[in-house]
């Protein structure tokens, strides 16, 4: 069901009130490819990887056992953040939650050309609506 006009116009003065309070997640959320976001990730998976070889390392040359445990931990910690973004980023489906089943490959379908913001929020409260 299409909003009105009076709702419409409620929704855009929120927006418009959300973006000037916050430009950060204004400039966060305008972002068009969200792989994007999901690669700077796995690069800051990969930096908090090598933290963690290194801080391994140097636990085990200077035999200081809880430096190597927490090195292992950040390795591990970045190791989980690193894929599940790659998983993201390349549209694999996090499980039943999806808005579509998954094809054989593991891979949400492509939906065709992006879709905005409003039409992607639309989107979801439609299929919150059907599975009631």
């Amino acid at each position: 069901m299409p909003l009105s006009e009076h709702e419409q116009r409620l929704l855009d003065q929120i927006e418009q009130a959300l973006y000037a309070e916050d430009p950060k997640w204004a400039n966060t959320v305008r972002i068009r490819d969200p792989r994007n976001h999901y690669k700077r990730r796995v690069v800051k998976a990969s930096i908090g990887f090598v933290i963690g070889v290194v801080l391994l390392m140097v636990g085990v040359v200077i035999n200081l056992i809880p430096l190597g445990v927490g090195g292992f931990v950040v390795m591990l910690a970045a190791c989980v953040w690193g894929l599940s973004s790659w998983k993201r980023m390349n549209g694999f489906s996090d499980g039943p939650s999806a808005p579509s089943g998954p094809s054989r490959f593991g891979r949400a379908p492509r939906r065709g050309p992006r879709q905005s913001f409003m039409e992607r929020m639309e989107e979801r409260w439609r299929r919150r609506q059907d599975e009631r």
